[in-house]
């Protein structure tokens, strides 16, 4: 009886996961090039929504915190302050969202060919991080504008932060996409996760005032939270050297822990987000 060898056979419908990214490079760049090239078709102003729509967000948080609650007052440069946070949190939710509903988008090739599934979540961080990079070009601008000085300790900060988010928001995006896929309920889960993303994070006020009033478990929860300390690094990254010593703010005690706690709970979000996605990913063709 002759035997076959088939070790070097792939199991159908099976990868290795986010680690096929490596191997299927060229299919990456497609995915990638097809959202940005999408993105905005048949749109009169195209690309320039990825500033417009920034902008309005940012005017409005500045006109009602800024002026109205009069945190403009209590914190130097707050223009730069509110802006650098938005950036990064921006980032966050353009990249959840897009990879959440990465699958049922795409459920034209998921249906037809094979391919690791994971490509399409990757690549719509991806995107993501194309359109969050006219924002961080413009928050350049007015760092300048506001005396910024760049340092090897500011830019290492922001590569940190994006890879915190980036983390982060494939992690989630990986959990919930595979979820949307048969329970179309969780699209409104992530929305409300999105929504949240911006007043659970100090964006649109210092840690300080949280300090102040929340104490125990509670603070170190908050601190804990990834986007806190993401927002926190961009902060010291693009603000904290444009303000006096009267308005320096500074990390809050801990941090190094708090960044470490953040870098681990990423790690864990993303082990979750890919095991439950390939629990999902089976039904994929069926649920679609």
């Amino acid at each position: 009886m002759t035997t076959i060898d088939l070790s070097e056979y792939d199991i159908p419908g099976r990868g290795r996961g986010i680690l096929d990214v490596f191997r299927w490079r060229y299919l990456l760049r497609l995915l990638v090039r097809k959202g940005t090239a999408t993105r905005y078709r048949n749109s009169v102003l195209g690309w320039t929504w990825s500033y417009v729509k920034p902008g309005i967000q940012y005017l409005v948080y500045f006109l009602v915190m800024g002026i109205i609650l009069g945190m403009g007052g209590r914190t130097e440069n707050f223009p730069l302050y509110l802006f650098a946070g938005i950036v990064i949190v921006n980032f966050f939710n353009e990249g959840f969202g897009n990879a959440t509903n990465a699958i049922v988008d795409n459920r034209s090739l998921v249906q037809k060919i094979y391919l690791p599934r994971e490509l399409f979540p990757i690549a719509a961080v991806i995107v993501g991080f194309i359109h969050f990079l006219p924002q961080v070009v413009i928050l350049l601008v007015v760092c300048l504008f506001f005396g910024w000085v760049p340092s090897f300790a500011g830019i290492g900060a922001a590569l940190l932060g994006i890879l915190i988010v980036a983390s982060m928001a494939l992690g989630l995006g990986l959990f919930f996409a595979g979820i949307n896929v048969r329970y179309r309920d969780a699209q409104n889960f992530v929305e409300v996760i999105r929504m949240v993303s911006t007043w659970a994070s100090p964006v649109l006020y210092t840690w300080t005032l949280v300090a102040e009033h929340v104490r125990g478990w509670a603070l170190h929860l908050y601190m804990v939270n990834p986007l806190t300390v993401a927002v926190e690094l961009f902060h010291y990254a693009f603000w904290e050297s444009t303000v006096s010593d009267a308005g320096h703010v500074g990390f809050p005690a801990r941090f190094d822990l708090y960044l470490v706690a953040s870098l681990v709970i990423c790690a864990v979000t993303l082990v979750v987000g890919q095991f439950v996605f390939r629990r999902f990913e089976r039904t994929f063709a069926q649920d679609l």
